[in-house]
């Protein structure tokens, strides 16, 4: 009797234990079946999109978290990220590109830290070095979408490198203050696919971004496109790192009305496109509210004689630039001036206040002088009355402008050296900072020559 009871309950235990193998484990949430969304293969699972996004999953720190093709997070979802996770991007270009794409509404919290960064990288990047350092789109990026506020007409556009048939990649609003979720200790590297003729994939785009959104300690390494790319939204980020990437370092857009403090911008010595392309609209030029951050303690090391320039400021762009370094690139800053003196051009933002450029270091740029580092981009159609008369006020602005033309002591990369931390002086001549999301720091610049290096640990530029 003893016996047979023992052989039942030895029964019903394993059936049970069947049962809970088969459920969802709550603290690593992953289903292993080819029908679903996540396929478990030992310590790598491979997640493929089929309309129903992420769900409410956490993608955990002991295993590969593998992207098979376009994965949402959708409508109402939150992804976690452990801090440490590694996630990969499969390889492809066009329909085939693989990439996260956080969509309006949904959240994603990768919350990494020094010690245990968040990485996305290439399915082929075993993290050891079998990826160069400067390899790029060998997949696609993070972009992530929200219901901020676009200057374009209509209000609510498709991001780019989706395809429009994908009402998912919708972004825009009327919420500037949404919140998106949190990134933070983000590593994005070797991105950038192609998804058609001259159109690549960004390491992180933000469309429609509002200001409720964490972004902060995040490095784009290597990547096809652009580092960054704004459309719209006003997102605040902080300790940006765009490295070796292939055309612009930050590039803003469609109303773009964020705030951002120690940026720092670095490009291959003969590669790379602007370190800033600073636009304000695309479709209306004169669409509100008018486009341009607000951004305190760059430090932005171009590519010296083979570079191109230092920031564009077009499209009735404006922006304001406090308190920042800027080195090692052959062309300066230049600002579009179209049609005439009263149209709504980058010049105008630059004549209204919406466009400012003080207190800033700038060395190894064009000729080191305000006329040479400092350009009026005279459209065709301008009248000569007119253009004479806004060089003079062009000229007459930055004169009085105090940005220097200074040694801040930087090493660039070509050195073999690089080092970000200023040895020159950095602590004179200082903008004051706005109360409420800038720290009132000591220096221009994104590295406080008396401190140890916030990109250290975390990133691939400095392993």
């Amino acid at each position: 009797m003893k016996n047979r009871v023992l052989t039942l309950t030895i029964i019903i235990t394993a059936f049970i234990l069947s049962l809970n193998s088969c459920s969802k484990d709550d603290d690593n949430p992953v289903t292993p079946s080819n029908d679903t969304e996540y396929k478990v293969e030992g310590n790598t699972v491979t997640v493929t999109d089929k309309g129903k996004g992420t769900g409410d999953y956490i993608w955990t720190a002991d295993k590969v978290w593998i992207l098979n093709g376009f994965v949402f997070v959708n409508d109402g979802q939150t992804l976690t990220i452990e801090a440490g996770t590694v996630i990969k991007g499969k390889p492809g270009e066009g329909e085939n590109a693989s990439a996260l794409i956080v969509t309006r509404g949904s959240k994603i919290m990768a919350d990494g830290t020094k010690q245990l960064p968040i990485i996305f990288t290439a399915e082929a990047d075993d993290l050891q070095g079998s990826v160069a350092l400067l390899d790029r789109g060998l997949w696609g990026g993070l972009i992530i979408l929200g219901h901020g506020i676009l200057n374009t007409v209509p209000d609510k556009m498709n991001i780019e490198g989706i395809p429009t048939t994908e009402p998912r990649g919708e972004y825009g609003g009327t919420n500037n203050a949404d919140n998106s979720g949190v990134l933070r200790y983000v590593s994005i590297r070797h991105g950038g696919t192609n998804i058609g003729a001259d159109n690549e994939i960004n390491g992180l785009t933000l469309g429609g971004v509002g200001s409720g959104t964490t972004i902060e300690y995040i490095e784009v390494i290597s990547n096809n496109d652009d580092g960054y790319e704004w459309f719209g939204g006003a997102a605040q980020c902080k300790y940006l790192i765009s490295a070796y990437c292939k055309d612009d370092s930050f590039d803003w857009d469609q109303g773009y009305q964020g705030k951002g403090q120690y940026w720092l911008a670095v490009q291959h010595p003969t590669l790379g496109d602007r370190l800033g392309e600073l636009d304000g609209a695309d479709d209306p030029e004169d669409g509100m509210p008018y486009g341009g951050a607000e951004l305190y303690n760059a430090t932005w090391v171009g590519s010296g004689l083979d570079g191109k320039k230092t920031a564009t400021f077009r499209a009735n762009g404006g922006g304001k630039i406090y308190n920042s370094v800027f080195v090692n690139q052959r062309k300066g800053v230049d600002v579009e001036l179209k049609d005439n003196l009263n149209a709504e051009t980058s010049y105008k933002r630059l004549m209204d206040g919406d466009l400012k450029f003080e207190n800033n270091i700038l060395f190894d740029v064009a000729d080191g002088t305000n006329n040479g580092v400092f350009k009026l981009s005279v459209k065709e159609g301008v009248s000569t009355a007119d253009s004479t008369t806004a060089a003079t006020n062009f000229t007459a602005y930055f004169a009085s402008a105090n940005n220097t033309f200074t040694d801040p002591g930087i090493s660039y990369p070509a050195s073999g050296n690089f080092n970000p931390i200023p040895t020159g002086d950095v602590t004179s001549n200082l903008a004051p900072y706005p109360e409420g999301f800038f720290d009132n720091v000591s220096y221009k610049g994104a590295f406080d020559p008396a401190a140890a290096n916030w990109a250290e640990e975390w990133t691939l530029l400095f392993q």
